[in-house]
């Protein structure tokens, strides 16, 4: 399988087989041009994880989730809350739960009341 690089991009791989390819389909894929993002050890159960678990945002989301209960359960008299990561993290996931208030789901938001205070 040939492998272009053009300017200012990643590696872009390309499957192309006109006779199998077109409108046939591989995996949820259809199409002449399938395109390979990034490489895994174990493409099998990944696939299977993405389709019987969740996608990477869902993943993400729960990951992000679980951290800002433990984040809002720390100690407040240590300074932790302060730090530039814990209070960027919260940042974010205030915008993520804006986006998804935007489209009617419910996000889970950070207490910024002690990191506007540090700002």
């Amino acid at each position: 399988m040939p492998i272009f690089k053009l300017p200012l991009s990643g590696d872009v791989v390309q499957n192309i087989s006109p006779f199998t390819a077109f409108m046939s389909p591989v995996g949820s894929q259809f199409g002449l041009i399938n395109i390979t993002l990034g490489k895994s050890s174990a493409p099998a159960v990944e696939a299977d994880v993405l389709s019987d678990v969740g996608t990477y945002g869902r993943q993400l989301g729960q990951i992000g989730d679980a951290l800002l209960v433990l984040i809002e359960r720390m100690p407040k008299d240590d300074g932790l809350d302060r730090e530039p990561a814990i209070v960027a993290l919260k940042q974010m996931l205030n915008e993520v739960a804006d986006i998804k208030e935007r489209h009617k789901r419910q996000g889970l938001r950070a207490d910024m009341r002690v990191s506007k205070t540090s700002a």
